[in-house]
């Protein structure tokens, strides 16, 4: 990036906070690609996935004043945090999180992780597939399984912060990966047709 680019970010921002239409426009046009990548990680219904993405755009327009600049990338990662939330907002309002307790399967927090450790083999072979055939495979999982694996494995969340988003414990966070991760190496696997 050159350094007419970085401060065209940065202007870009302030521009459209102070309300210059042409700026929220280039915004959209920048931003909307990854921002629909977002929210489809975790909203499967391409209806609702346009739905989420449109309130984030308004929260996003209508917050951008407070939008404080760090630097290259700041405003696309301002932009995708709320496109996030914005998409747990929408499957918690549809009660969609179907995150199970971890004491409601009774899997001790120790055998997850263990088992986490050997699965990473399988998971190598998930390489072997583009980001459209991840995401299609991704869509397959329940939401509450899917939520979870996005948070840990994209957004480079710790189970105790996926825990305080969701309302449930790190142990169920920790759970609900192992679920993932078990049905997608499952889900590949059955793609490959390994064996």
């Amino acid at each position: 990036m050159t350094r007419s680019n970085l401060l065209d970010e940065q202007d870009i921002a302030s521009s459209a906070a102070a309300g210059n239409s042409e700026a929220m426009r280039q915004i959209y046009c920048r931003y909307a690609g990854v921002l629909t990548a977002a929210v489809a990680r975790y909203v499967v219904d391409d209806d609702a996935v346009r739905d989420v993405l449109h309130d984030a755009l308004v929260k996003a327009f209508q917050g951008i004043a407070g939008f404080e600049y760090r630097g290259p990338g700041s405003l696309r990662a301002w932009l995708q945090r709320i496109a996030v939330n914005e998409a747990l907002a929408w499957l918690r309002m549809r009660k969609r999180l179907d995150v199970v307790s971890l004491d409601d399967d009774g899997v001790p927090i120790d055998d997850v992780a263990a088992a986490a450790d050997n699965d990473d083999a399988a998971l190598d072979s998930m390489e072997r597939l583009d980001a459209a055939q991840l995401l299609e495979l991704m869509k397959r999982l329940p939401d509450g399984q899917r939520t979870v694996l996005n948070l840990y494995a994209v957004e480079h969340r710790s189970h105790r912060e996926i825990a305080e988003m969701l309302g449930i414990s790190p142990e169920s966070s920790a759970a609900q990966l192992h679920r993932a991760r078990q049905k997608m190496i499952g889900m590949v696997r059955s793609f490959l047709d390994i064996r």
